[in-house]
């Protein structure tokens, strides 16, 4: 199946909405955790929801998922887009609950919230304004947004859109072929279709 998209199952995301917001932007979705599927694929998405040293955890607790993703990914350059925790596992390393090593595929580290603005609630929650920036080719508008942590390069090239919660964060990274977006695309509505229809574009 060399034009389908694997939607990672690791037991740690969201994956029917996911699955239906692809597929509405017009990808041809297979949900897996069949190692060999996720090597063969076109394209690749990794959602994630909870916490990074659980995520992390049940993705390398799947036999096989992380070669395969290195080998697609690293090895054969497939397009990649990491959604919420799944952005943030590309980080060298995550520090919720303990210091865990991420994936590694974008050095920097994911890390609490720290809003300015003591009124301001962590897990940040709701609707945000997402806006480009170093000139990148991405859609700005209002998006989605559930968590504690984010993700900082070292890089600040990496980063092609920014939200603001008592301080900016990095709402969509990219290098190359490996996107992540901080938001949840499939809970975005519009600007959610519009991203993943630019991304499955590019």
């Amino acid at each position: 199946m060399p034009d389908t998209l694997a939607l990672v199952d690791y037991g740690a995301g969201n994956l029917r909405s996911a699955a239906r917001a692809l597929e509405r932007a017009g990808a041809r979705v297979v949900v897996t955790d069949d190692p060999a599927v996720i090597a063969g694929a076109a394209r690749i998405v990794l959602p994630g929801v909870g916490a990074f040293a659980q995520c992390i955890g049940q993705l390398r607790e799947k036999t096989g998922i992380e070669a395969a993703l290195n080998e697609a990914v690293n090895g054969r350059g497939v397009p990649f887009l990491g959604i919420c925790v799944g952005m943030q596992l590309l980080a060298s390393e995550g520090h919720e609950h303990g210091v865990h090593k991420g994936l590694g595929w974008l050095p920097g580290k994911a890390e609490r919230l720290t809003p300015s603005d003591p009124t301001l609630k962590i897990p940040h929650m709701g609707w945000n304004r997402v806006d480009a920036v170093n000139g990148a080719a991405v859609p700005s508008g209002d998006a989605y947004f559930v968590h504690s942590y984010a993700f900082t390069p070292e890089d600040a090239a990496d980063v092609q859109a920014v939200s603001d919660h008592g301080g900016r964060f990095a709402a969509i990274v990219k290098r190359g072929h490996i996107t992540g977006v901080q938001f949840h695309p499939e809970k975005s509505q519009a600007y959610g279709l519009a991203f993943l229809s630019n991304w499955l574009s590019s």
